[in-house]
């Protein structure tokens, strides 16, 4: 009697899969529907180029350190960090703001150079993530998965390498991102070799820089894209742990100030859990968003356009979110510390102090005759869970 569970591969199929894979991402002999329903295990074979990339790392005992090579990395981290942010994750993956079929083309290659694989395998799985964030089918979810597979696990599991191209057809139908996609190791190669490149010419132009190619070839690559990987992957793994709730969503995203400079405003991620049209995760002018920043100065060269803002209602909402904490806050407060935590005390005390110092300084200046003022006790509030139970006093 057949047996219904499909056969696992054999060892040596695996093995040249893995390899031409290296090469040719969407090549899968089985079918890329089979290989999704494979279980969670890492690829080891598969992953030599990404162990490779930290290894790398390890140059710094030979090549040293320079003060250009190592801020040519801190550079190369912010310029492909945008990349990451506001090409794979805010165009790619969100559409939220407009371009041409080349401007489409120069982000895709622009996004390339992260080694992040290809724009739309990474656009798949962002998609993937937000219909199912959190939930058992989450490939990078903390709470399912653990932190060390969503952080770094889930990208070396052989499930995980497919693209599904039937749920980015907005993108599949457009050839020369296929071929990006596909063949996702030209783009970090050929920006390897630039890297090197520039390293050797600064030898013979620049030599008072103190550097040469294989030091910017470690910095400048190998550094530079490990830390970008891991900054990225912070999203993945802590933005879903760490950080505050203002909108009450399905999952459990956050919003963190500390992940939001890592990232250039990924932090925010309770906000763009909340409404992921937005161009912008910083829905304030103090939620540091530089990805935002970013956009919206390329959109003045004309590259791109239309950037998506955030609606009137969903800042209603988030008002609304956020009166509601600060009264809750107030409320744990109360009972925390009831002879102090209440402004009740406080703020007639601040006020008797301030006209005191104003009339003090301005004896000649004849008062003015004024209406009553309306002053609420904020207490009542906080004890009755912001409810206007009592009427304002005349004081």
């Amino acid at each position: 009697m057949p047996s219904s569970v499909p056969s696992q591969p054999s060892a040596i199929s695996r093995l040249s899969t893995a390899i031409l894979q290296w090469i040719d991402s969407d090549h899968t002999p089985d079918g890329p529907d089979r290989m999704r329903q494979e279980p969670d295990r890492v690829d080891w074979v598969r992953c030599i180029p990404f162990i490779i990339l930290h290894v790398g790392c390890l140059g710094v005992i030979w090549v040293g350190a320079s003060a250009f090579a190592v801020w040519m990395a801190v550079a190369l981290y912010v310029v492909r960090m945008f990349a990451v942010t506001g090409i794979y994750h805010r165009y790619f993956s969100h559409k939220t703001y407009s371009t041409s079929r080349v401007g489409q083309f120069l982000l895709a290659l622009w996004g390339g150079t992260t080694v992040q694989r290809g724009g739309l395998w990474w656009a798949y799985h962002h998609r993937h993530h937000h219909r199912h964030s959190d939930e058992a089918e989450d490939a990078h979810s903390p709470h399912v998965h653990g932190f060390w597979w969503s952080h770094i696990g889930w990208i070396t599991s052989r499930r995980n390498f497919p693209t599904d191209y039937s749920t980015i057809k907005d993108l599949a139908k457009f050839p020369e991102l296929v071929w990006l996609n596909r063949f996702d190791t030209v783009v970090p190669l050929v920006f390897a070799l630039a890297i090197f490149g520039l390293g050797a010419g600064l030898e013979t132009w620049a030599p008072s820089l103190g550097t040469d190619r294989w030091q910017m070839l470690v910095w400048g690559f190998f550094i530079s894209t490990t830390f970008l990987f891991h900054g990225t992957s912070c999203i993945n793994s802590m933005a879903h742990l760490m950080g505050k709730r203002r909108f009450d969503t399905s999952d459990d995203s956050r919003n963190s100030f500390i992940l939001a400079i890592i990232c250039l405003g990924e932090g925010w991620h309770n906000n763009h859990h909340r409404y992921q049209s937005s161009t912008r995760n910083g829905f304030y002018w103090w939620e540091i968003d530089l990805t935002y920043y970013g956009l919206k100065a390329l959109s003045w060269t004309g590259l791109i356009w239309g950037l998506k803002p955030v609606p009137a209602s969903i800042m209603e909402e988030a008002a609304r979110a956020d009166h509601a904490h600060s009264i809750a806050a107030a409320q744990r407060a109360v009972h925390a510390h009831p002879d102090f935590s209440t402004l009740k005390k406080v703020v007639p005390a601040a006020a008797a102090m301030a006209v005191a110092t104003a009339t003090a300084s301005n004896l000649q200046v004849p008062k003015k005759a004024e209406g009553p003022a309306i002053h609420k006790d904020v207490s009542t509030q906080a004890e009755h869970g912001g409810q206007h139970s009592a009427p304002p006093r005349i004081v």
